[in-house]
């Protein structure tokens, strides 16, 4: 062993005896327990939101059996973050942006991660979805014969708002064949030349919901659509005893829209963990294993009898599948829909969660699309708020001796968002390019010519 080996050989030694001593759940549990209480007395604070996030990491790594992992998981997503939700909604927003965006992540890593087929027009199936309830769950159809921005005010809506959970289901079907209708003519197409098609495809999508709103109003062009119907809640849900007793834990007024927010966070955490299940599944199935062999190499996939087709297409309309059910789940909790929401940049913001976590990987995709969102929504807006408030001062800036109060609004992070994830991407790819939590067969693929050169 070298001496340039050797620290990083007793480090690794050292954390391999900690985590799979029977100390090393207690551990666990204490920590969740701590960053609970730091995050239950300074809700504010950006850095204790982030290590509680980061204990759903430590029970990944835990070398527990998978049951006990998902009781640890089951405690955290299903009872803490709800809790926490009731004095701060904040945590229940970033929770429910979180699970939306993992399972488009999931879906597009179906494509992706699994096929080998780039899709840079994923986020039109999140739309397909999204404007499916927003059409039907809205006035939108008294309004397809008025001008556009002309909208009818009626009190009443065409159809019943718990309709949504049959749209829940058509979404998935709707999105699954505009999957394969995209798929279809682009199954020739590899590479660049798929990727292409996929951002057109995309774009067309979006420019369509801009300017259907004449002759006849279907989308309401620019403006969007509002307002969408939500479902009905349970009656005990809202009844005054419950909003009083959430009320008292809270220490704060609970109304009938937080109590939406507890039921669009366990909705988007049920689909998500539906999603899991399901992506699992099928990398273990022979659809699965088909859709490797088409990645490796589509020529020998073919010469061993896969049909290349209809694979093709299963993969896109099971990874449009997922966006298109998050799709109306987004349409019925933010009750309006707008084509800005479905731009190039949605799309690639999926794709970056993807390979940042790991091409191929369930829980690096997942990890990823926790990441970009909490820089998103999150640590960039905090950090922003924070300078605002030190310009606020009179303070300086330490070492430079400048005041707070001169520096330009330019360097406000928020504005640098892609600045951000353009950084971190090139930081990964070069540290760490099969990503955070890389699957074995990329982890292998990427420290292939390292294993090789230790051989040798």
């Amino acid at each position: 062993m070298t001496a340039s080996t050797a620290p990083s050989g007793l480090l690794h030694s050292l954390w391999h005896r900690l985590t799979h001593s029977p100390i090393w759940p207690v551990l666990v549990l204490l920590y969740i327990a701590g960053t609970t209480y730091l995050v239950t007395t300074a809700p504010r604070a950006l850095q204790w939101r982030v290590l509680f996030l980061a204990g759903l990491l430590f029970i990944y790594y835990m070398p527990q059996r998978p049951v006990i992992k998902l009781a640890y998981a089951g405690v955290v997503l299903g009872i803490l973050v709800p809790f926490l939700g009731i004095s701060n909604p904040f945590l229940l927003e970033i929770g429910f942006q979180i699970c939306v965006f993992a399972t488009l992540a999931l879906g597009l890593n179906i494509v992706v991660g699994f096929a080998g087929l780039l899709d840079l027009g994923y986020i039109a199936f999140y739309a397909v979805g999204a404007y499916l309830w927003a059409f039907y769950g809205s006035q939108q159809l008294y309004n397809l014969n008025s001008v556009a921005g002309a909208q009818q005010v009626r009190p009443d809506f065409p159809f019943d708002a718990n309709l949504f959970w049959l749209f829940l289901f058509l979404g998935i079907g709707v999105s699954a064949i505009t999957g394969i209708l995209l798929g279809t003519p682009v199954l020739r197409l590899r590479g660049d030349y798929l990727a292409i098609v996929t951002l057109g495809f995309g774009e067309v999508i979006r420019v369509l919901a801009n300017n259907l709103d004449k002759p006849i109003n279907l989308t309401n062009g620019p403006q969007g659509i509002t307002p969408i119907q939500r479902p009905e809640l349970p009656g005990f849900l809202t009844s005054p005893a419950m909003l009083e007793w959430l009320s008292g834990i809270a220490r704060r007024n609970v109304s009938v829209g937080d109590i939406y927010g507890f039921f669009f966070y366990g909705l988007a955490l049920v689909i998500l963990i539906v999603t899991i299940v399901v992506a699992k599944r099928l990398e273990d199935s022979k659809l699965g294993r088909a859709w490797t062999a088409i990645r490796e190499d589509e020529t020998a996939a073919i010469a061993m009898g896969i049909p290349l087709v209809r694979t093709k297409l299963a993969a896109f309309a099971i990874g449009a599948s997922f966006s298109g059910a998050m799709g109306v789940v987004f349409a019925a909790n933010r009750t309006f829909v707008s084509p800005e929401t479905f731009s190039l940049i949605a799309s690639i913001s999926v794709l970056v969660m993807v390979i940042l976590g790991g091409l191929g990987s369930i829980p690096g995709v997942i990890m990823g699309a926790a990441v970009v969102t909490l820089l998103n929504i999150d640590f960039l807006q905090t950090l922003s708020l924070e300078l605002s408030r030190l310009r606020q001062g009179t303070g300086v800036i330490p070492i430079l001796g400048i005041p707070w109060s001169q520096l330009p609004n330019q360097l406000d992070p928020a504005r640098y968002q892609r600045l951000v994830f353009g950084l971190i991407l090139i930081i990964m790819m070069i540290f760490r390019p099969e990503g955070i939590i890389p699957s074995q067969r990329r982890k292998m693929e990427m420290h292939e010519h390292e294993e090789a050169e230790a051989r040798a």
